[in-house]
């Protein structure tokens, strides 16, 4: 950059006023924050965002709900007032196009709007350290070449249409870990400089792996589709098939198939981050993240006799310093969940060095080095990098961050579901190979568990501690991922040089400093940590920061007030273990046995004893096949006498084992005016006595021959799994009622679709399948028990 002694002027705002960029990944939290400081600190600034159109939302709509609507702009809103939407709609457009895509997926209005700009910022990437290795590839790598390449096609419509326009200065946002993780002073320097300048591959810190990157694209895209054709082979399938029904049970096919699906997509993405993983750190990175964005430099620049180049390299971006205002952060970035893990008393230990520096920086800070960078403008001789980082010129150690945190949350405790202030572990920082030992000792130990506890007959309370055990063994497997995900990061040594910036910094006046601060010196760690940092992360976190108890009870109360509120259209009830605890296998050894002599009647009960293994295992497999499979056992039986026994089961039988809670809720319901219906795999001459509870009884029915006699075929199918979801939305149509306005009351995984298909699921006495589902999807739960027994006995 020439003249770099001199100061620059006149200052950054001056020299930008006015100008036309274009922005990409404006809805990430660095973009985001990049468009807020260019509208309301730049005069006359025309911006462009690129945004990906979804199904939902085209590029405008996507602008409007996930860049202005973010809470990143209510200075701005204050400050413009009424014409905030007036002011932003003359200086703020929104095109669709996609980095992902060749040629930037641009229309017409976008190719223009690229081709007039003045200044394109390139902050779009894939920035989770844990994405699809292809994805990253196409986004990280691929991306900063294709704005390039867009920029030299469009390079004659410039000249156009701005005419003696000097070209499109392209400033590229990378990672200041591009370098690697390795000890030493990585410079602010290309790859390829670092390989000129050091004279060997390991006399620096800047990774200089040399990598055929025309083969890496080609290996990763590959790659998908081998992952693909392996995911549908019949044993992967098959393992697919084993873990849904292990989860989901007798669901239902439609359901089944569904899960299937998303286990064999996301055995797909776990392979592709695996990959990803272990090729970067196969090559001297630490993941596929610095690794893509590490070659996606190394292709831009070969651009550079084309097109102008800067490269900005952040380190840690975390919450605002003070622009917008303080604290300021848009999702949770790489500290933030091992923060609250911590708080929680979730990780109790965590590996790093205690002497390394975690290269943390504000987000304002860096983008206030993008609009230095972009007013300064690119250097004539060449690309030129600058590092955003604070380690070598204000470090924060990673054991004084760890003291800091424990101190705030010491002072600031976060609380547990009985009220009680959580203590925060003291960390011992431990080798990252022997935290990932025990965590995945912890992980395998309690998923063993989880199956043994799951392949039990657990129903009410004892199903619940399945569901806890399985949160449990969720929040070590999420321990397990930060320590693989982030444990390179605490055990860094590498210090990344920030003298082009400071450089950049000696050359701003006083105004400038004031509006445009960069310098990472002016961050008071302790302040920044304890005053700015941490409590904006509490604030966006879920989670107790009051010693009040749980609010659970408020939640089942509030659940409780939605269900029986007077706009419900009507509720539907499972019966078995819902409303009485019973089974098909029961009433009929009752009405089989019922005229029975006792030798008989023993030998029949032995006889339903022996069976009964298989009979489970059928009902696990499709609860229709065993329902049909059983009733067959009624040919012949004589029907009137069954009726007239069957009302003697529902008065002497059902009655007394039915819950009590669970009537109440029906007649409740009734008195509210909502229609009941009864779901059930019963046979009607069983359920008959319960007519006067219910509009609508749903069940099973046998055929009966000219003699009377039942022939053990059924002329009206149970409704099971699905069917019951189908029953209900057909009986709704009918009766012009909404399936979102019904309420639903089922114990078993099986009745899934059922729950899932209205707007107001309850899972009562659930099995154990359902008793985590219904945990995860925040389901409300009810115990309901025969009087003076315990809910979820048999």
């Amino acid at each position: 950059m020439a003249g770099e002694e001199q100061e620059l002027r006149p200052g950054i705002a001056e020299r930008l006023t006015g100008r036309r960029f274009f922005v990409t990944g404006a809805t990430g939290f660095l973009g985001t924050a990049l468009v807020e400081r260019l509208l309301r600190c730049v005069p006359e600034a025309q911006v462009t965002v690129l945004v990906r159109p979804t199904r939902r939302a085209d590029a405008r709509r996507r602008a409007e709900r996930e860049i202005l609507r973010n809470d990143c702009f209510d200075r701005l809103r204050s400050e413009l007032g009424p014409a905030f939407e007036e002011v932003v709609a003359s200086r703020l457009q929104a095109v669709p196009g996609d980095v992902g895509s060749e040629g930037l997926g641009l229309d017409e209005a976008g190719r223009v709007a690229l081709a007039e700009a003045d200044v394109v910022i390139h902050s779009a990437a894939t920035v989770a350290f844990d994405a699809a290795f292809d994805s990253a590839v196409e986004v990280n790598l691929l991306g900063p070449r294709r704005v390039a390449d867009c920029l030299v096609e469009l390079a004659e419509e410039r000249a156009r249409r701005r005419p003696g326009a000097p070209p499109t200065h392209l400033v590229s946002v990378s990672t200041a870990y591009v370098a690697g993780t390795h000890q030493g002073r990585a410079a602010e320097v290309l790859a390829s400089q670092a390989s000129q300048q050091g004279g060997g591959p390991r006399t620096h810190a800047t990774v200089t792996t040399e990598v055929d990157i025309p083969a890496e694209v080609a290996a990763a895209r590959r790659l998908r589709a081998d992952l693909q054709a392996a995911s549908r082979e019949g044993p992967q399938l098959a393992r697919f098939q084993a873990a849904a029904r292990r989860e989901l049970g007798s669901a239902g096919i439609h359901l089944l198939a569904e899960r299937v699906e998303r286990l064999r997509e996301d055995w797909v993405r776990e392979k592709l981050v695996e990959a990803g993983r272990q090729r970067a750190q196969a090559l001297g990175w630490p993941d596929a993240y610095a690794f893509t964005k590490a070659l996606g430099e190394r292709l831009l620049v070969e651009r550079a006799g084309e097109v102008p180049i800067s490269v900005v390299r952040p380190s840690i971006i975390e919450s605002a310093l003070a622009e917008p205002r303080p604290g300021w952060i848009r999702g949770f970035r790489m500290a933030e969940p091992i923060i609250v893990s911590y708080a929680r008393g979730l990780l109790r230990q965590f590996p790093g060095l205690p002497e390394g520096v975690i290269d943390v920086i504000p987000v304002d800070l860096v983008v206030a080095a993008l609009l230095a960078v972009a007013a300064a403008g690119p250097d004539p001789a060449g690309p030129q990098v600058f590092h955003v980082a604070s380690g070598v010129r204000n470090p924060l150690r990673y054991g004084q961050l760890v003291d800091l945190v424990r101190e705030w949350f010491t002072a600031h405790p976060l609380y547990d579901s009985d009220g009680q202030p959580i203590v925060v572990p003291s960390w011992s920082f431990p080798g990252r190979g022997r935290v990932q030992r025990q965590l995945r000792r912890t992980t395998q130990a309690l998923g063993g568990l989880e199956r043994l506890l799951g392949s039990l007959p657990l129903r009410g309370r004892p199903a619940e501690r399945l569901g806890e055990l399985e949160e449990r063994r969720s929040q070590a497997e999420r321990a397990l991922s930060y320590v693989e995900l982030y444990g390179a990061y605490t055990e860094t040594e590498a210090l990344f040089a920030v003298d082009r910036l400071l450089g950049l910094w000696e050359r701003l006046g006083p105004a400038d400093r004031e509006a445009f601060c960069f310098d990472p010196a002016v961050v008071d760690w302790r302040r920044y940590v304890h005053e700015i940092h941490l409590p904006s992360v509490v604030a966006h976190a879920r989670v107790r920061t009051t010693p009040q108890r749980s609010p659970l009870a408020d939640r089942t109360a509030r659940s409780r007030q939605a269900v029986l509120s007077p706009e419900r259209h009507l509720a539907a009830f499972d019966l078995e273990q819902t409303l009485v605890a019973s089974n098909v296998v029961e009433t009929y050894t009752w009405l089989a046995s019922r005229h029975l002599p006792v030798a008989d009647r023993l030998a029949l009960v032995a006889r339903v004893l022996a069976a009964a293994p298989g009979l489970a295992a059928l009902d696990r497999r499709d609860r229709g096949d065993f329902l049909r499979s059983f009733y067959r056992r009624f040919e012949g039986a004589d029907a009137e006498e069954l009726r007239a026994d069957a009302e003697e089961l529902c008065q002497r039988f059902l009655l007394e084992r039915a819950f009590p809670e669970g009537l109440a809720r029906v007649r409740r319901h009734r008195a509210l005016g909502h229609r009941t219906v009864l779901l059930t795999g019963a046979l009607d001459l069983v359920v008959a006595g319960l007519r006067p509870l219910f509009d609508e009884i749903i069940c099973a029915e046998l055929a009966e021959g000219a003699d009377g006699r039942l022939s053990g075929h059924l002329v009206r199918l149970p409704p099971t799994g699905e069917a019951r979801a189908l029953a209900l939305a057909e009986y709704c149509a009918a009766e012009g009622l909404r399936l979102e306005q019904a309420v639903a009351y089922a114990d078993s995984a099986s009745d899934l679709p059922l729950l899932e298909a209205v707007g107001y699921p309850v899972a009562v006495n659930p099995d154990a399948r359902l008793a985590v589902l219904a945990r995860r999807r925040g389901w409300p739960v009810e115990h309901w028990g025969r009087a003076g027994t315990r809910p979820w006995l048999p």
